[in-house]
């Protein structure tokens, strides 16, 4: 290329349209910078100063929303503004505003610093905004490993337990593996279909759109379907689907809980929204793409709801029961191949999973002691007598999740199972409702010991149940809106299913 080509090029980089990334970039680097400015008494503060920037990032982000916006690409082709773009950077800012309020209980029960926690949730919030955007393997690669490198630390943030330590580990070896396999499928694709002078963005494989004409061209290629199975297999680890989960219950159980919380909502819905842009721009392979993503959702669902009835660390149920939850919303991608319904639906369940799973995790976080990772579903007993509110928060999060109705997760399941019926999934769908029956009972469990459950502890048994975490104001709030917005968008689903059905 030569001067005036890449002047061109340069011009055509829109910074305006990531503004909400850019911000959240410099309050991060703006927390550093303030904790070395500051006083050491003033540090505690941080954490709130986070908090109110990203809710004023929300509210600025739902206001340009409501205002109007037009679809565009910007930093030549390398990123696509959609609507479903802006509703998904809505998505992340809530659940990183919720992590940060569960992360202030949990931090407080630790000897460890506030301010690196808070400016690494900040970074990998971005890069979600951004990974939800891409329209180019190379953004969609470097958004994703930005992710993937925030989170190993994250996981392993409370490094002075063995447990934190060995989850982090396994979420390396476990993310290093999937990211070489999703790395090989992109050259695979790229080397059957790529233009080696790379002129422009439009003649490169590496761009979406450029990849989608050529596959359509070529409908029976081998390399491309050996690339494609390897580009989905690196997707279904950050989904945690199967044959992918296998780190679930290990990782769910050492990583701090506001971290359990970020990998079960925002992590999964980054990954869905890339699952969902890949399965449109590998479309032509129908033939091929639609029976992977079958296999892959029944065998899910399957593992996910028969893994979680033997679990007593309700940590460890969360991650077990978030793939059951994984195998739902990819019966809603295949159903989204023939119905474009399925789109909405699995954005309402995105959404429906974010209020109910938040509630669950921010009781999680009251109700565990020092020792994070030692959650068992006997330190709930007596929850109901000791704090009612905690126990119907807990009870309308859980119910949820189970899909008991009249509560969001209730209509989400509806909305894709009605997606899948007429797509013709009926195999599918058939799985779909055993695992519902199945995650009654292990969610009913947990919400038997905290309502009905005795709280008095064996003798001699003092330790049996750590100290719960006194219900703040600002805790309480949170609490309280999470189960009303799980209830009200049950019932109501207001201008969200409006837009939604217009997908």
């Amino acid at each position: 290329m030569d001067i005036a080509s890449l002047q061109t090029l340069a011009a055509n980089n829109d910074w305006l349209a990531i503004m909400p990334e850019l911000l959240l970039g410099c309050l991060a680097l703006a927390l550093l910078a303030l904790e070395i400015i500051l006083p050491a008494k003033l540090h505690s503060r941080l954490p709130a100063v986070a908090l109110l920037g990203v809710l004023a990032l929300l509210v600025f982000q739902l206001l340009g929303f409501t205002a109007g916006f037009v679809e565009s690409e910007s930093f030549n082709g390398l990123l696509v503004h959609s609507r479903e773009g802006q509703v998904m950077r809505v998505f992340f800012l809530l659940a990183a505003l919720l992590v940060g309020v569960i992360g202030t209980i949990s931090l407080a029960k630790q000897k460890l610093p506030h301010t690196e926690f808070y400016h690494i949730l900040l970074v990998v919030t971005a890069a979600m905004m951004l990974l939800v955007q891409s329209n180019h393997f190379v953004m969609l690669f470097v958004a994703l490993e930005t992710v993937t490198i925030g989170l190993y630390i994250l996981v392993s943030y409370f490094r002075s337990s063995p447990l934190t330590l060995e989850a982090g580990l396994k979420y390396l070896i476990m993310g290093a593996l999937s990211s070489s396999i999703l790395l090989f499928g992109i050259v695979l694709l790229y080397g059957v279909a790529g233009n080696p002078e790379l002129t422009g963005h439009t003649a490169s494989a590496m761009n979406l759109d450029s990849l989608h004409a050529f596959l359509a061209a070529n409908r029976h290629n081998f390399l491309a379907s050996v690339g494609i199975v390897l580009v989905l297999s690196g997707v279904a680890f950050k989904i945690a689907a199967f044959p992918f989960q296998i780190w679930v219950p290990d990782v769910y159980q050492g990583a701090p809980t506001p971290v359990t919380a970020f990998l079960a909502v925002a992590s999964k819905g980054a990954g869905f929204l890339v699952l969902l842009v890949l399965a449109r721009t590998f479309s032509p392979y129908a033939w091929l793409l639609a029976p992977v993503l079958t296999l892959m959702a029944a065998a899910t669902l399957l593992f996910g709801s028969l893994g979680a009835l033997t679990q007593h660390n309700v940590k460890r149920l969360m991650g077990l029961s978030g793939v059951s939850h994984a195998g739902f919303l990819l019966m809603g991608v295949v159903a989204a191949g023939t119905q474009s319904m399925a789109i909405g639906a699995i954005y309402f369940y995105l959404f429906a999973y974010l209020l109910a799973s938040f509630a669950v995790f921010g009781v999680m976080a009251l109700v565990a002691g020092p020792d994070d990772a030692d959650q068992e579903i006997s330190h709930y007993a007596g929850l109901a007598k000791d704090s009612p509110f905690l126990a119907l928060v807990l009870a309308i999060g859980l119910g949820s999740r189970a899909g008991i109705p009249p509560q969001a997760g209730f209509m989400g399941k509806l909305f894709i199972f009605i997606a899948a019926f007429k797509a013709g999934l009926y195999g599918l769908l058939t799985v779909a409702i055993v695992g519902v029956v199945i995650s009654i009972y292990y969610y009913f469990s947990w919400i038997r010991a905290a309502v009905f459950s005795s709280s008095t502890l064996p003798d001699g048994d003092a330790n049996a149940r750590p100290a719960r975490t006194p219900v703040s104001f600002t805790t309480g709030l949170v609490l309280g809106l999470l189960a009303f917005g799980t209830v009200l968008l049950g019932l109501y689903q207001g201008v969200l299913g409006q837009w939604l059905n217009t997908r």
